[in-house]
């Protein structure tokens, strides 16, 4: 096993490795910038390191101060948690050049898949069913383009193929926009990119979000750990996440999981991974894959009981995945709430001193935070707090006790998101389940309405 490991993130994923590491008796280092040297698990790892100013730029995104953290104390492995650097080829591959592991893919996997088009170009390979597009990048050709977008039948979405979380898409509906479309989407991805090559999908009017986690070793061993529903969203950012995902039958689920293991034996995948989908009228459409743990991990794991980061240590020390597909079993339902430092209406970012946190309990009850009391919320990063996180043995009781959870979670001196999550709970489309990407823009805008009323 692993001897120690730089903890290359902060907040609560850094507190989710940490003590991930520690049950598996791995020394921890904390990196962290000058505002988060007060952060839980910089006080609770074994070392720490301050690699620079609060700006990410000059801190967690600071490769160079990152990886030689890991040389001044000696430590092994560097895991990056989510965000930051951890889709980013690159880092990886100069932590390995530099001697270290990289706790993820190998370099070459997460280039493949952080390129939207040749990703999916390798899921078509694969026998992974895609959205219907263009199949390549877009060139210059405003007849080729506007061919293609006619044999896919408008709407269509142009999509930046370095893009992510939301970014670089936006939607046609007529010929006449599309080549303006194309030209503007260019001019994004290469300003947030730095790659400006788009392609062309057939955008789905009322999909769902569903994503298969998968494990595997790179050595020829894979396994799906099932499905979990991300369609509560709000500007294409996830807002509450469920597993199972409702409506998705035991033979639906074993049908996209193998084909999603087979995929991961084919790229030769290495590590936690998650391929998110498009599900419209019975029909999984891929659209890309995340190289990396999730911020939804947990309510996988509540189902499965299975130590999704635990195995991602296991696989970085070369051991074989010690899971077989008939050893895992789904029970009950979990739900995760995010719960971010922000206006419930406004959505603006409330940072600032929390002046009184108290976690809920009771049974299946998880809360994944990295908050205390007297805890200072800086403005500089994003603004997810907590997860919390409600196990139950079917839908209707895991709804049941996150809002009991919700009522009793008290976060004073800073405002949160919990009453949008208290809303979505009671809402009665949410409860019934199935709703769309789509659903919770509409009642947003709905409230809007009737507040302005």
């Amino acid at each position: 096993m692993l001897d120690k490991v730089v903890i290359a993130n902060r907040g609560e994923i850094a507190l989710r490795i940490l003590r991930a590491c520690h049950s598996l008796g791995i020394k921890t280092v904390a990196v962290h910038s000058t505002v988060d040297r007060n952060l839980k698990h910089v006080g609770m790892a074994d070392e720490s390191v301050c690699i620079g100013p609060a700006p990410p730029l000059e801190s967690y995104l600071n490769i160079p101060a990152i990886i030689a953290a890991a040389e001044v104390t000696d430590a092994q492995a560097i895991h990056p948690g989510y965000g930051f650097l951890s889709e980013n080829a690159d880092f990886a591959e100069r932590v390995e050049r530099s001697g270290f592991i990289f706790i993820g893919p190998r370099p070459e996997t997460i280039r493949l898949m952080g390129d939207k088009v040749s990703a999916i170009a390798a899921m078509r390979a694969a026998g992974v069913p895609c959205v219907p597009g263009s199949g390549k990048a877009l060139g210059q050709d405003a007849a080729e383009n506007a061919e293609i977008a006619r044999r896919l039948g408008y709407p269509i979405l142009i999509k930046a193929a370095g893009g992510g979380g939301g970014r670089g898409m936006r939607v046609v509906h007529t010929e006449a926009a599309l080549h303006n479309a194309i030209h503007l989407t260019r001019q994004e991805a290469r300003a947030a990119f730095g790659n400006d090559q788009v392609y062309m999908e057939k955008y789905l009017e009322r999909p769902r979000h569903i994503e298969i986690q998968v494990l595997a070793d790179g050595q020829g061993n894979a396994v799906h750990l099932g499905e979990r529903d991300c369609s509560m969203q709000r500007r294409h950012q996830k807002v509450l996440e469920e597993c199972p995902a409702p409506f998705i039958t035991p033979e639906q689920r074993e049908a996209i999981g193998r084909v999603c293991v087979k995929a991961c034996l084919d790229i030769g995948y290495r590590g936690a991974g998650t391929f998110e989908f498009l599900y419209q009228d019975g029909a999984f459409y891929f659209i890309e894959m995340n190289t990396r743990i999730q911020v939804e991990h947990p309510v996988t794991e509540m189902v499965t009981g299975i130590d999704i980061v635990y195995h991602q240590l296991r696989i970085a020390a070369g051991k074989p995945l010690k899971l077989r597909q008939e050893d895992i079993e789904w029970r009950g339902h979990a739900i995760e709430c995010r719960i971010n430092a922000e206006d419930p209406d406004s959505f603006i970012p409330s940072p600032g001193i929390v002046r009184r946190f108290h976690g809920p309990g009771g049974p299946g009850i998880r809360l994944d935070s990295h908050l205390y009391d007297g805890y200072r919320i800086p403005p500089h990063y994003d603004s997810l707090i907590g997860k919390l996180i409600a196990h139950g043995p079917d839908r209707e009781s895991a709804i049941a006790r996150m809002r009991v959870a919700l009522n009793e979670l008290v976060i004073e001196g800073v405002k949160t998101n919990v009453p949008l999550h208290q809303r979505i709970l009671a809402d009665p489309g949410f409860r019934e389940g199935g709703t769309s990407i789509h659903y919770l823009e509409q009642r947003l805008a709905e409230r809007r309405a009737e507040r302005g009323a």
